[in-house]
C-alpha cells in the first residue's frame, strides 16, 4: 500500500523543484524589460500622463501584449536554431534585402542609445548640475566601460539590480502622489485617440516595443549555452523562458504604467504639460516634496545607465550578425557594433537643441522601423526551413501578422497627422 505522506512529500519537492528550474531561466527577459523603461520611454509616458491624464494608459497595456507575443517568439527562434534575428536574416534572406534591413535596425539601435545617453545626462545635470553635453560624454563613458570590461552574466545581475531599484523608486512616488484609482482602471482598458495625440501614441508604442529588444532577446536568451541538439531541453527552454517573458514584460507594464500615473495625478490635474525632464523633476517638489524629485531624478540615471548597456548590445549583436557572427564583446565586429550604436548616438546629442522632444522624436523613429523587424521575425519564424518542427502554427502566424499590419497601420495615421499639420 502506498504510503500517503511519501506521496505527499514527492509532490511537494517536485513542486519545489519546478519552481526551482523557472528562477534558474530568469534574467534574459530581464535585460529586455530595462529597454523599455530607459529615459524615452519617460519622455512619452510623462507627455502621455500630462497631456491626457489617464487617456492613454490603454496603449501601454496594448503595446506590453504585443510585445509578451513578440518577445516570446522571437525568443523561441534563438532557442530553436541557436541563432539571433540578425545572424538568421544574415543567413536566410538575400544580401540585398537583409542588409537593407539590418542597417536600419542598426539606425534604431542609434535613436535607442540617443535617448538612454540623453535621459542619463539629463538625470546628472538635475543631481549635479553637471552640463548636459559633459554629462552624456560620462554616461558613454561608463557604459562602455561596462561592456567591454564586464561579463554578460555580471551585466545581467547589474542590470536586474537596476530594474529593481526603478520599480522601488515608482513605487514611492506613486504612494505620494493622489492617485485616481477608477480613472486609471478605466484608462488600462478603453482605447482613445484624443485630438493631436497621435505623436504621443506612437512614441509610447515605439518606446515599449523597441526593435533592438527583438534583436537583443533573441541573442541573449542563447546566454545559458544549453544544448541545442538535444529535442528535450529545447522543449525544456521553450517552455520555461516563456515565464521568464511574461514575468518581465508584466514588470515592464506596471513600471510604464506608473509613470503615466504619476504624471497624470501630479501634473496633469496641475493642468501643467511636461515638456522637459528636468521641469518634471523640479515641479515635484512643491507638489510631492524634495524626496520625490532626489527619488525621480536618481531612478532616471539608473534607467539612462542600464538601457545604454542593452542598446550597446543589441548594436552589437546586430553589427556582428552582418558579418554571420553571433555576439562576443571580444570580438571585433561586436565591439564595432557597440562603438557604432553609442558613439554616433552622442554626436548626435551634441547638435540636439531640444532635449525632450528629441527624446519623444527618437522613441517615434522606433515605431517607424519597429514594422520592417516584425515582418523580418514573422518571416523567419514561420519557415520550417529554419525553424523545422519549431515554426509558428497559424494562430501564431495570425497574432504576428495581426500585430504588424496594427503597427503600419498607426505609421500611415502618424504620418496623416503630420502632413496635415
Amino acid at each position: 500500500m502506498p504510503d500517503f505522506f511519501s506521496d505527499l512529500k514527492n509532490k511537494h519537492h517536485k513542486r519545489v523543484y519546478g519552481a526551482l528550474e523557472i528562477v534558474k531561466y530568469i534574467g534574459p527577459g530581464l535585460l529586455v524589460t530595462v529597454g523599455f523603461i530607459d529615459p524615452g520611454n519617460w519622455a512619452s509616458n510623462l507627455a502621455a500622463g500630462s497631456s491626457y491624464g489617464y487617456t492613454l494608459l490603454w496603449m501601454v497595456t496594448l503595446s506590453t501584449l504585443m510585445l509578451i507575443i513578440l518577445q516570446h517568439n522571437v525568443a523561441h527562434l534563438g532557442i530553436a536554431t541557436g541563432l539571433c534575428l540578425s545572424e538568421a536574416a544574415r543567413k536566410h534572406l538575400p544580401a540585398a534585402i537583409s542588409r537593407p534591413l539590418l542597417w536600419s535596425a542598426m539606425a534604431a539601435s542609434v535613436s535607442t542609445s540617443l535617448a538612454e545617453i540623453l535621459g542619463g545626462a539629463i538625470a546628472l545635470q538635475m543631481l549635479f548640475k553637471i552640463p548636459l553635453k559633459v554629462g552624456a560624454v560620462m554616461v558613454t563613458g561608463l557604459v562602455l566601460y561596462l561592456l567591454l570590461s564586464n561579463s554578460y552574466r555580471r551585466l545581467e545581475k547589474w542590470i536586474i539590480g537596476f530594474v529593481s531599484l526603478i520599480g522601488l523608486s515608482f513605487i514611492y512616488e506613486l504612494k505620494l502622489a493622489p492617485v485616481d484609482w477608477p480613472a486609471a482602471a478605466a484608462g488600462w482598458v478603453t482605447p482613445a485617440l484624443p485630438d493631436g495625440s497621435m505623436l504621443i501614441v506612437m512614441s509610447v508604442l515605439g518606446a515599449v516595443v523597441m526593435p533592438h529588444n527583438l534583436f537583443l532577446h533573441s541573442e541573449i536568451i542563447q546566454s545559458r549555452q544549453w544544448n541545442l541538439e538535444d529535442e528535450a531541453v529545447i522543449k525544456r527552454q521553450l517552455k520555461y523562458e516563456f515565464a521568464d517573458t511574461l514575468l518581465s514584460m508584466l514588470v515592464g507594464w506596471a513600471i510604464n504604467s506608473a509613470m503615466i500615473i504619476m504624471a497624470a495625478a501630479t501634473f496633469f490635474g496641475a493642468g501643467t504639460v511636461v515638456t522637459e525632464l528636468g521641469q518634471a523633476s523640479d515641479m515635484l517638489t512643491p507638489l510631492l516634496g524634495r524626496s520625490a524629485s532626489l527619488v525621480f531624478a536618481a531612478a532616471l540615471l539608473l534607467a539612462g545607465v542600464a538601457s545604454s548597456v542593452t542598446s550597446g548590445m543589441a548594436g552589437a549583436s546586430i553589427f556582428a550578425g552582418l558579418f554571420g557572427e553571433p555576439l562576443n564583446l571580444k570580438d571585433n565586429h561586436s565591439r564595432v557594433g557597440v562603438y557604432i550604436s553609442l558613439l554616433a548616438a552622442l554626436l548626435i546629442i551634441f547638435f540636439i537643441t531640444d532635449p525632450f522632444r528629441g527624446l519623444i522624436v527618437s522613441q517615434m523613429a522606433l515605431s517607424v522601423q519597429l514594422p520592417f523587424t516584425i515582418f523580418l521575425q514573422l518571416y523567419l519564424t514561420s519557415s520550417r526551413k529554419v525553424m523545422g518542427s519549431h515554426a509558428n502554427g497559424a494562430w501564431t502566424l495570425f497574432l504576428l501578422l495581426a500585430i504588424g499590419l496594427t503597427v503600419a497601420f498607426l505609421n500611415v495615421k502618424l504620418l496623416l497627422s503630420l502632413l496635415g499639420a
